[in-house]
């Protein structure tokens, strides 16, 4: 099973990510996003902390932005989330103010190594935001993040068996 997982903030998209690998007695748990800060923020920790305590004792976490490098585990992997991995090497390049075409282009790169890993699993499930259905986002920053968040999920999309959409908690496959 090679599954991308899409929807909405608070869709539903982890539950039903982590449903999905819940026969595995181990799961490799790639979490890309930034680590949380507490004392900065204590929203960002809180939901971490929520994750972390519905996985299972038999799952173990990686924290890493390399995701082709996660995806050579040997147990089923579940990603969450395709969005803040985005976020995290926009953030851990400095490239949020780089030209737009060259950030895509590295991110096309990037999407296209976790792609190329994707394919030699079958035992793999990632999450993602589905961010290009609301209105333009007012600024640079935001456009960028939404383009580029569109344009990996195209690739991963193009490289998995199956796109789950969930929206309010229902799951339509397609």
């Amino acid at each position: 099973m090679r599954v991308l997982v899409t929807g909405g903030v608070r869709s539903g998209k982890s539950r039903h990510a982590e449903a999905l690998l819940s026969e595995a007695s181990a799961v490799t748990y790639v979490a890309p996003g930034p680590v949380p800060d507490a004392a900065a923020d204590h929203d960002w920790a809180a939901r971490v902390a929520g994750h972390r305590a519905r996985r299972p004792g038999g799952w173990t976490t990686v924290e890493t932005r390399d995701l082709a490098g996660a995806l050579t585990a040997r147990t089923p992997v579940l990603v969450d989330c395709l969005g803040t991995w985005v976020t995290g090497v926009l953030d851990d390049r400095g490239l949020w103010e780089r030209p737009a075409d060259e950030v895509t282009a590295l991110l096309a790169d990037l999407a296209e190594e976790v792609a190329a890993a994707i394919q030699g699993r079958d035992d793999v499930v990632l999450v993602t935001n589905e961010v290009g259905l609301g209105v333009v986002p007012a600024h640079r920053s935001g456009r960028l993040f939404r383009d580029l968040l569109g344009l990996v999920n195209q690739r991963i999309g193009a490289a998995v068996e199956e796109v789950h959409l969930v929206v309010a908690g229902r799951v339509l496959r397609l």
